[in-house]
């Protein structure tokens, strides 16, 4: 059999991102960036992003951060625009979500944005009682059970 010359497997490729705990500075957006929300998620490093200034767009994802940087619904990104490709982009930059909160302070977010939530149907308003899985009962209803 060939000798082992590296230094693991899998296992020890897997705890590379310890130092992503520690606080890191808080990137503004540049001329050419834009803030923008996950949607979802299509695969094969791909996502549709809804920017702050209202277009949705299909994001790539860098190599840098492919497999690395876990992007989900609902995660505000950082993307840099296409000056020949207005419905595409680049995600440069995941926020964590304490940072996100930040830039919502700072007013670089709007206050229409939600940030805590899984999905990112909160863009728009119009499903607010999408989620009641449950039926309410009167009293009366239930005598004539």
């Amino acid at each position: 059999m060939p000798k082992n010359k590296g230094k693991g497997g899998k296992n020890r490729k897997r705890g590379k991102n310890e130092a992503d705990d520690e606080k890191r500075e808080l990137v503004f957006k540049e001329d050419g960036q834009e803030y923008a929300q996950v949607l979802r998620m299509l695969g094969n490093g791909r996502c549709e992003s809804m920017c702050i200034d209202g277009t949705k767009r299909l994001c790539h994802i860098r190599g840098k951060m492919h497999k690395k940087v876990w992007i989900a619904a609902g995660d505000i990104v950082l993307v840099g625009l296409r000056d020949y490709q207005d419905d595409k982009a680049d995600v440069i930059l995941k926020y964590m979500p304490d940072e996100a909160r930040l830039l919502k302070a700072y007013g670089e977010l709007p206050d229409s944005m939600r940030l805590n939530e899984g999905i990112a149907g909160g863009l728009d308003e119009e499903d607010n009682d999408a989620g009641d899985d449950y039926i309410e009962f009167e009293d009366e209803d239930i005598d004539k059970i």
